[in-house]
């Protein structure tokens, strides 16, 4: 006889902290910890970390930022690419 499977699709598994099956830490932003109001399109240091090898702007998930920092954040980065500050691809 077969076994009778679960009606409901989702893991009965409990979730670690911030809902992730992880339970890893939950990701602060740099810019509110370092209470940065603005960010700037010429500081091109601070932006290469949200900009991946090829050359895109990383998620908010991967990086941590808060919403309001990474649309400033993808607007800086597309400012400083326009100067050519920062590059449009990873080559």
């Amino acid at each position: 006889m077969a076994r009778a499977r679960p009606t409901s699709k989702t893991s009965t598994k409990r979730r670690g902290p911030g809902g992730d099956k992880t339970g890893g830490k939950r990701k602060i932003c740099h810019f509110c910890k370092d209470k940065v109001e603005e960010v700037d399109y010429k500081n091109a240091n601070a932006l290469r970390r949200y900009i991946s090898e090829k050359g895109k702007i990383r998620s908010r998930r991967i990086t941590g930022a808060c919403r309001r920092h990474q649309n400033q954040v993808a607007v800086a980065i597309k400012r400083a690419r326009e100067m050519a500050l920062l590059p449009y691809t990873g080559a």
